[in-house]
């Protein structure tokens, strides 16, 4: 009765229990799968727009650049929706946060 309501994002993972993959969950995997998406899914319409002009025109190779133009529209958008970008570039997460980083504060004393 004296509960409070589930907020989308939040750490909680319904026992009370904090959460241990943190807010983004497996967002690493779901970023995979739209980058992937969004280029394979470019080169297929723009491959048959080149093909569908191919006919029309009687050339061959609309359908060649068809295909190169929706890989590179594809990770244009992936870029745009930030889906291309590290995990240190989340929201909350710290500079250095990066694989390869010492834990704590850095002194130059000896």
């Amino acid at each position: 009765m004296g509960e409070t309501p589930k907020t989308p994002g939040s750490s909680e993972n319904g026992r009370g229990e904090a959460d241990p993959r943190g807010r983004y969950g497996d967002a690493g995997y779901n970023d995979g799968l739209a980058v992937f998406s969004y280029i394979i899914g470019g080169i297929i319409v723009w491959s048959l727009i080149g093909w569908g002009l191919d006919n029309l025109l009687g050339t061959r190779l609309l359908v060649l650049a068809g295909g190169l133009l929706g890989a590179v529209g594809g990770f244009y958008l992936s870029y745009k929706h930030n889906l291309t970008r590290s995990n240190s570039s989340r929201p909350g997460s710290l500079p250095g946060d990066g694989p390869g980083q010492a834990e704590g504060p850095q002194s130059d004393a000896k």
